[in-house]
């Protein structure tokens, strides 16, 4: 079978063109992400889910969302319940460190429920960064909270009930978004706190996840490090921060290559990913003059990109046979309020 090439793409609508689905034919990506315009009803999802997988001819491909809770949720009612954001279950967690805790598995596990149905297997959850006082609401209340250990512990048990429901999880966005003082959609943040400063905040929850399988770059420079380059098309940046000081030997995804945070045409800012370190790069707005751009720039997956995808399609596992109805129950209980 030809090796899938390293990169995942999104679509442009509610079902596949067949412009689409000649280029994942002949292009292979390894994986697919769905986006709000992507998600109009059940059906038609999995529909399209089924399609994506259908064109490469790998019934098990990665399919992503952004199923946050809060302002990131992709899928929302009536189609599926909305879900409090990262900083409300941090609040429960400041409380009460246990419920807390309990909370962030629980919403993860039923997010699991709500996505395997639709044969979507990753959520680009959690999100492990940590904000600072008056940084851009980019981040805002997706983050647990300002405490790292926090946030690692959140992390860490919304990870667990994804792969609990079946899923994997990817972090996001490494080595950390939450002291950028703009929003990387639109323009570069750069960070200027000591090296020092980053390993006591920024990095650790990070470290305390490094043995997960997938993790999300981000479009930001850390003049500490890397003083030119954001950290997704930094060699530096992944070489010592995220595969040196953090450890993480997993699966690299770039943050979207659209951003305007990067520069240049959209396959220059993909060429760049590649040659900077990050394993797969990410496309996500369905463009198809964007997407060729990409698949030009994109190589077959080898190597240690080719290991750790390899890893990725290894790591899923079965779902614990948890009652959806009681879970939800518990979970409505917990965020009720009071």
């Amino acid at each position: 079978m030809t090796e899938s090439k390293a990169m995942i793409l999104g679509c442009s609508g509610a079902q596949l063109t067949p412009d689409e689905i000649s280029l994942y034919r002949d292009e292979r990506p390894w994986g697919f992400i769905l986006f709000a315009r992507n998600c109009l009803e059940l059906p038609q999802i999995a529909d399209l889910v089924a399609s994506m997988r259908d064109a490469i001819g790998r019934p098990d491909a990665p399919v992503l969302i952004d199923q946050e809770g809060g302002r990131v949720q992709r899928i929302r009612p009536p189609m599926i319940e909305r879900y409090p954001s990262g900083a409300a279950l941090g609040e429960i967690y400041r409380r009460d460190r246990e419920l807390g805790l309990r909370a962030a598995w629980l919403m993860s596990r039923l997010h699991a429920f709500d996505l395997t149905r639709l044969g979507v297997n990753v959520d680009c959850l959690p999100v492990l960064d940590v904000p600072v006082e008056g940084a851009s609401n980019v981040i805002g209340d997706r983050a647990y909270g300002f405490d790292p250990h926090a946030v690692a512990e959140m992390g860490k048990a919304a990870a667990e009930g994804l792969k609990s429901g079946g899923m994997l999880p990817i972090m996001k966005h490494m080595p950390g978004h939450g002291r950028g003082m703009a929003d990387s959609h639109h323009e570069l943040p750069v960070v200027t706190a000591s090296r020092a400063e980053l390993e006591a905040h920024d990095f650790l929850p990070f470290v305390a996840m490094k043995d997960e399988l997938m993790a999300m770059s981000a479009h930001i420079v850390f003049t500490a490090i890397d003083a030119e380059e954001p950290a997704t098309i930094s060699s530096r940046v992944i070489e010592e921060i995220i595969r040196g000081h953090i450890g993480f030997d997993g699966l690299l995804v770039s943050d979207d290559t659209s951003m305007n945070a990067l520069k240049g045409t959209i396959g220059e800012r993909a060429a760049r990913i590649m040659a900077g370190g990050c394993d797969i790069v990410l496309h996500c707005n369905g463009v198809m003059e964007e997407m060729k751009a990409v698949v030009e720039a994109a190589i077959p997956l080898s190597g240690e990109a080719l290991r750790r995808t390899s890893a990725v399609e290894a790591g899923f596992t079965p779902a614990d046979g948890a009652d959806e109805q009681a879970l939800r129950q518990e979970f409505h209980g917990l965020t009720a309020v009071s």
